[in-house]
């Protein structure tokens, strides 16, 4: 996979699961849907701005350089614009923000890269095995 390819993919998964987050919060609420962007805009922000520090373009898979900062950026930033504009902001909310937001940017890659290195295990086991054959 090419560069730009995955990290438009991490991207577009992180920003997929950032707003699978809002949808869950609102419809266990029973919030009206209709102001899921009023909910969705601070952690998109939130995650923009992880993005950008983290440089995640650069290892946009990566479980601890990437998705730890992108983490900690969509939950620190999302709840400070939250704050700023008037939304609510509750200790439980930001516990559960931190640990639901924690198993969504940093699980798929977590699943990634395990899935990722039993297949090069595989690879390299079949690989060997193939190479044994072939003496």
């Amino acid at each position: 996979m090419d560069d730009r390819v995955r990290t438009v993919t991490a991207a577009v998964v992180d920003a997929l699961l950032v707003a699978l987050f809002v949808l869950i919060g609102r419809a266990s609420h029973r919030e009206d849907q209709s102001a899921f962007l009023v909910t969705y805009w601070p952690f998109l922000a939130g995650l923009a701005v992880g993005w950008l520090a983290a440089r995640a373009w650069r290892a946009p898979f990566a479980v601890v350089r990437t998705g730890l900062p992108v983490w900690a950026a969509t939950v620190a930033v999302g709840m400070v614009l939250r704050v700023a504009s008037d939304q609510g902001v509750q200790v439980s909310f930001v516990v559960v923000a931190a640990i639901v937001l924690a198993a969504f940017l940093l699980g798929w890659r977590a699943v990634l890269v395990a899935v990722t290195r039993a297949s090069r295990r595989e690879r390299d086991r079949t690989g060997a095995a193939a190479g044994r054959r072939g003496r």
